[in-house]
């Protein structure tokens, strides 16, 4: 099975991708959370473009894709699981486990250290949540991310195939708590306790610095939980509430270019101009 589904893996993604993509824009189509604020068609070019860029980006500076990487570290017996010779399953789940906790660390980190907020600024920047939000990162981000993924897979040992795993599991995460689907309260509170909804992910994304400074888990919710990081609804509701940044609110810095550089535009101090 692992040897099928490594040999597979770029049309494992693009399948998952594009049936995930079609099934939630479909579903934010039908039964859409807040009304949208700005054009469809014009959000979408430019957050596609960013997406072909990024693509073309990690070609460039990671030619070894992060399977790739984690089949090197494997044959040369680097990380942790390969020193204590776990059993494979139990090397996959710790693996996706302690990724999914690297991701939130990491993700704080990209709020808290001014210099990588300033690029992960630009993801924060929309004035709508949709599917295409969950993969509308700055190129800079992305390299950055890329490289905390690699000297996790090296530390960790991490098999290719939980590598495969966590990351078709963290780019369904977040192309679905980006969506802009309507939940029941009741089915969004069942969700919780085993997913990162929408409605939960959206108030990451509150103009308050106080709510974009929480909920900063993207495939399971325990991380806020456990560390304390939970903010459960925005103070002024997800009807009323802000989404974006006070200092990029012109429909203007949604396109391409300004998006490129808006991580050197007023670099200042983290969340300097950020509302409380």
């Amino acid at each position: 099975m692992q040897d099928v589904l490594l040999s597979n893996e770029p049309t494992i993604r693009l399948i998952l991708f594009f049936s995930l993509f079609a099934l939630f824009g479909a579903s934010e189509a039908l039964a859409p959370r807040r009304p949208r604020s700005i054009a469809r068609w014009y959000r979408w070019l430019n957050n596609f473009l960013i997406v072909a860029l990024d693509s073309l980006v990690l070609r460039l500076f990671f030619p070894v894709a992060a399977v790739g990487f984690a089949l090197y570290v494997e044959d040369n017996g680097w990380g942790l699981f390969n020193i204590l010779h776990l059993t494979r399953a139990a090397a996959i789940l710790l693996s996706i486990v302690l990724l999914d906790l690297t991701i939130y660390a990491q993700h704080v980190g990209f709020h808290k250290i001014s210099f990588f907020w300033s690029f992960h600024r630009m993801h924060h920047a929309d004035l709508d949540l949709d599917v295409t939000s969950g993969f509308r990162f700055h190129p800079g981000e992305i390299i950055f991310s890329m490289a905390i993924k690699f000297a996790a897979i090296a530390v960790l040992g991490a098999p290719p195939v939980a590598i495969l795993l966590f990351e078709l599991i963290l780019a369904s995460s977040s192309l679905f708590n980006h969506s802009n689907i309507r939940f029941s309260l009741r089915t969004d509170a069942f969700l919780r306790w085993f997913v990162v909804t929408p409605d939960m992910h959206r108030v990451h994304h509150s103009a308050v610095r106080k709510e974009t400074d929480s909920n900063f888990s993207f495939s399971v919710p325990w991380w806020d939980y456990l560390f304390g990081t939970y903010c459960a609804q925005p103070a002024a509701g997800h009807d009323a509430m802000r989404i974006g940044l006070e200092n990029f609110r012109s429909e203007s810095d949604l396109r391409f270019d300004r998006m490129l550089v808006q991580p050197f535009i007023d670099p200042g101090t983290v969340g300097s101009k950020r509302s409380d």
